[in-house]
């Protein structure tokens, strides 16, 4: 079983960063690949950006790039999102997700195919 715990989230204004973290425990080497996803309210879950735990790979969805960065502190078995330059429509639960493959790409990925989930942590950018 793969145990994940997101933290960092919080409420901002337009144009501030946060940095999002996630600590993965127990088999840990069940999580090739890592990812955050997000669900606003009335939305669909999607994923933002993922990370390949051997090489670090990465994939970002489209309105993640240029602003979002995810990386990895394998000593300490912690995913991190780096979020700069925050919007009102990245307000949204973020969850931290692990998967036991070698594709981690995210895009047009709704999360149905990872099978370990994080319990969420809030964002909320405020205009």
């Amino acid at each position: 079983q793969v145990r994940l715990v997101e933290s960092g989230g919080g409420s901002v204004e337009t144009g501030r960063s946060l940095r999002l973290s996630c600590v993965v425990s127990g088999d840990v080497y069940r999580a090739n690949c890592m990812a955050w996803f997000r669900q606003a309210p009335g939305k669909e879950r999607e994923g933002v950006a993922g990370i390949r735990a051997i090489g670090g790979r990465t994939d970002y969805a489209d309105s993640a790039k240029g602003r979002f960065t995810i990386s990895q502190d394998n000593a300490r078995n912690t995913v991190y999102l780096q979020m700069n330059m925050l919007k009102p429509e990245d307000t949204a639960m973020y969850y931290c997700a692990a998967v036991d493959r070698w594709d981690c790409t995210v895009v047009a990925d709704k999360g149905t195919t990872w099978p370990y989930w994080g319990q969420g942590t809030q964002v909320t950018v405020s205009s």
